[in-house]
């Protein structure tokens, strides 16, 4: 049986008590870690009793040397201040974030390898669930793999350097984005930008805009999401 030790982190396996028929991996947002998102595994198992769950803590840790804080990439000169100000900057701040979209790639792409192995898996058994920088990453990774995945769910992200996406995208999982229209970090316009991005490769989406949300995940954002994983993996 393969390891699985690309990247460390919680993992809750399936509610049923027998070996997992699918599995989710949660990827956290900038600054956060695997134990972040592996509390809402007890919400998405309710629905998906087969699925195993995995939230590994991104491959560096965070700037400043916050102790428990993890990053996928360093964030350089993003400004959300600025994204706010001048909408018309959102394109070019994505663009340069896609170099540590890239560099992160192999490592998660390993990792997401040996889940798949260790549990005897196809790919389109296996769904990516993103926040913020983890949705960035789900986003270039998923849309990346040769074999299918079973779907992506991106909460309050983007795509990064979607100008690349034509020439680069192997493969075309269904995809459902969820963001807070009042998000101060990544600006809603980011998931406007990515369905016009998404249809014009030809994959598959849905996506839910939340009124008054910042940048978080609520019931009304789990719920439309679980019901995705399960149409995509249960």
């Amino acid at each position: 049986m393969a390891n699985i030790d690309a990247l460390k982190g919680p993992s809750l396996m399936p509610a049923s008590g027998k070996a997992p028929t699918s599995a989710v991996v949660l990827l956290h947002g900038y600054g956060s870690n695997g134990d972040d998102l592996i509390g809402l595994a007890p919400y998405f198992a309710g629905i998906l009793p087969g699925a195993a769950f995995y939230s590994p803590n991104a491959p560096h840790p965070l700037e400043g040397g916050f102790m428990g804080g993890y990053q996928w990439f360093g964030l350089g000169g993003y400004d959300p201040g600025a994204l706010a100000r001048d909408p018309g900057r959102l394109s070019a701040a994505f663009k340069a974030l896609r170099p540590g979209t890239a560099a992160a790639a192999a490592v998660l792409d390993s990792y997401l390898d040996q889940v798949l192995a260790h549990h005897a898996l196809d790919p389109s058994r296996l769904a990516l669930l993103g926040f913020s920088q983890g949705t960035m990453m789900a986003l270039h990774v998923g849309l990346r793999r040769l074999k299918r995945l079973g779907g992506i769910l991106g909460y309050s992200g983007a795509l990064t350097g979607s100008d690349f996406l034509a020439a680069e995208i192997k493969s075309k999982p269904p995809v459902a984005l969820v963001h807070g229209d009042a998000d101060p970090v990544v600006p809603f316009a980011a998931m406007l930008e990515a369905e016009k991005v998404l249809a014009s490769v030809g994959v598959t989406y849905e996506s839910l805009k939340v009124r008054g949300l910042q940048h978080g995940i609520d019931g009304e954002g789990a719920a439309f999401g679980a019901a995705f994983l399960k149409k995509s993996i249960g």
